[in-house]
C-alpha cells in the first residue's frame, strides 16, 4: 500500500514524514495499520551553533501541508507551485499561463448589481444560509438547466466559494476510520480537506487517450469499498479538461450505491463545456438526488472569482449537517454580491457567450501548443488544457516549468501538482504522477492578444 503524498515541488522524502498524514492511496486489499510512535527528528548536523530549534506546532495543518505535499522533511512548508510560478511569471515577464483566473471582469450588468446592492445598504450579515433571493435562483437553474427538483428553503445552502462548500461537506461527512475516493489529478483543495477531516484519500487514475481523459470502471469499483464515505467527482474536470459521460458518471453511482457512499460532485465548471460534450450533473440519475451533494459556484461561470460566491445542494438532512459545520467556518457570506448573483443565474446568455469565447480561445492556444511541438489533449470543458513536453525532450514537468519562462517566456504548471508523491505501486501499477510526469497545464482564460502573443512566444520552442 502506496503511502506517498500528492506530487509537489518540495515534498517530504523522510518516511519519517509519512505518518504525519492518512496519505492518498489507490485501491489496495485493505488492512488496518498500527500508528507508530515516530522520534524526534534530530537537528542537521551544519545547523549553526547559536540558532535556537525551530518551534514545534502540533495540530491539523501538518496533515494538510502533508497530504497536498508541501511539508519538507525539516518540517517547513514549501510554496505552492501556483505560487513559485505566478512569482516566475513576476519576475521574468513571462506570461502567466499557470494560474486559472481571468484577465477580464464578467458582464457589466452583474457588477451594475452589485453596486447597487452596496448602495442600497446591503452591507450586513445576510443569513447564515444565504439569501432567500439566491437560493430561489439557485433552485431555479437545477430546474431550469437539468431538471432536478430543488427546495430553496431546506436543501440550498449558500457558501464562500466553491472552496468552503467543499471544505464544509468534507469535514460534516467523513472523518478518522472512512475513506474519500477522488479522481486522480486533483484539485488540491480535495486532499488538504480530506486530510484535515482525519480520512484517508482513495484515488482513482484518469488516463490520457486521444478522446481525453477516460476512468477505467474497474479501477472505480476497486477504489469505492465498504470504508468509503465519500467519492468526490469533479467534472468537467481541473486539470484535464475531461467532461465524464453519462456511462462514467453510472459507473461511479452505481459503485457509491453499492456501499451506501454520498456523492459530492464539484462542478464549478458546469457552464464550460465545449464541441458536443454535455455536462450531467450525477444528482441527476436515477437513484441519485437522495445521496448527492452538489457543489457550483458563480467565480468561473461568471467571471468574478474575487467575489468568493458558492453553493451546494443535495436533500435536506445532509445540506443541514453541512450548514452546522459552515456556520462555524464563515458564518455567512459576501452580503452585496448575493443579489447580484441571482440576478445572473436568472440568465443563460452570459454562459453561453463565454463559453463561446472560451472555445475560440482554446482552439487558438491548442494549435498553438501543437505547432511548439507539444502533444495535445483537446478539453472538452473547464478554461484549462493538457499538452505533453516529451515531444519536445523534456520528460520532467516540472523542470519544464522552471525553465519554460526563460525558453519561452510563458509560464504553465505542472500536472503532477495535481497528483500524489511519484511511486510504483506493487497492486495499482506506476501512480498518476509518474503516468503524467511529462505533462503540463495552461489556461486559455486570457484575452486573445495575450494568447496570441504567447503562441507566438511558445515557437521559440521548435529552435530549442
Amino acid at each position: 500500500m502506496s503511502s506517498t503524498t500528492p506530487a509537489s515541488d518540495d515534498r517530504p522524502q523522510d518516511p519519517q514524514q509519512q505518518d504525519l498524514s492518512d496519505a492518498p492511496r489507490q485501491a489496495q486489499p485493505r488492512q488496518a495499520q498500527p500508528r507508530q510512535a515516530q522520534p524526534r527528528r534530530a537537528q542537521p548536523r551544519d545547523a549553526q551553533p547559536h540558532q535556537a530549534p525551530r518551534p514545534q506546532v502540533p495540530g491539523r495543518w501538518r496533515t494538510a501541508a502533508a497530504a497536498t505535499g508541501l511539508l519538507r522533511p525539516d518540517g517547513t512548508v514549501a510554496s505552492t507551485i501556483f505560487a513559485e510560478m505566478t512569482n516566475l511569471a513576476a519576475r521574468t515577464g513571462a506570461i502567466n499561463l499557470g494560474q486559472g483566473f481571468p484577465d477580464v471582469d464578467g458582464p457589466h450588468a452583474i457588477k451594475a448589481a452589485a453596486i447597487r446592492a452596496i448602495e442600497h445598504g446591503h452591507n450586513q450579515y445576510p443569513p447564515g444560509t444565504g439569501t432567500p433571493e439566491l437560493r430561489r435562483a439557485v433552485a431555479d437553474h437545477q430546474r431550469r438547466r437539468y431538471g432536478l427538483d430543488v427546495d430553496p428553503d431546506t436543501e440550498v445552502l449558500v457558501t464562500t466559494g466553491a472552496t468552503e462548500a467543499l471544505a464544509a461537506t468534507i469535514l460534516a461527512l467523513a472523518g478518522p476510520g472512512d475513506e474519500v475516493v477522488t479522481l486522480e489529478p486533483f484539485y488540491d483543495s480535495h486532499a488538504a480537506c480530506i486530510a484535515l477531516a482525519g480520512a484517508t484519500h482513495v484515488t482513482v487514475p484518469l488516463h490520457p487517450t486521444p478522446d481525453g481523459f477516460r476512468l477505467d470502471p474497474a479501477q472505480v469499483r476497486a477504489a469505492v469499498g465498504p470504508r468509503t464515505r465519500l467519492v468526490l467527482v469533479n467534472t468537467p474536470h481541473n486539470p484535464t479538461g475531461t467532461v465524464l459521460t453519462c456511462a462514467e458518471l453510472q459507473v461511479v453511482a452505481d459503485a457509491a450505491r453499492a456501499v451506501d457512499a454520498i456523492v459530492v460532485t464539484d462542478e464549478v465548471y458546469e457552464h464550460l463545456v465545449y464541441d458536443d460534450a454535455v455536462h450531467v450533473p450525477v444528482a441527476s440519475l436515477p437513484g441519485m438526488a437522495e445521496r448527492t451533494i452538489t457543489i457550483s459556484s458563480a467565480g468561473k461561470t461568471f467571471s468574478f472569482t474575487g467575489w468568493k460566491v458558492g453553493w451546494l445542494h443535495g436533500p435536506a438532512h445532509l445540506v443541514e449537517a453541512v450548514r452546522t459545520v459552515k456556520q462555524f467556518l464563515t458564518y455567512t457570506s459576501g452580503s452585496p454580491f448575493q443579489p447580484a448573483i441571482a440576478q445572473a443565474l436568472a440568465d443563460d446568455e452570459a454562459p453561453r457567450a463565454l463559453a463561446a469565447s472560451l472555445a475560440t480561445r482554446r482552439d487558438l492556444l491548442c494549435e498553438g501548443l501543437v505547432s511548439a511541438g507539444f502533444e495535445v489533449v483537446v478539453p472538452r470543458g473547464t478554461y484549462f488544457v493538457v499538452a505533453d513536453g516529451a515531444p519536445l525532450g523534456f520528460d520532467d514537468g516540472v523542470e519544464l516549468c522552471r525553465r519554460l519562462p526563460g525558453l519561452a517566456g510563458v509560464v504553465a504548471v505542472p500536472v503532477s501538482a495535481f497528483c500524489r508523491a511519484p511511486g510504483t505501486d506493487e497492486a495499482s501499477g506506476p501512480t498518476a504522477a509518474l503516468a503524467l510526469a511529462s505533462r503540463v497545464r495552461f489556461t486559455f482564460v486570457k484575452r486573445e492578444d495575450v494568447l496570441r502573443d504567447a503562441v507566438r512566444r511558445l515557437g521559440a520552442l521548435r529552435s530549442t
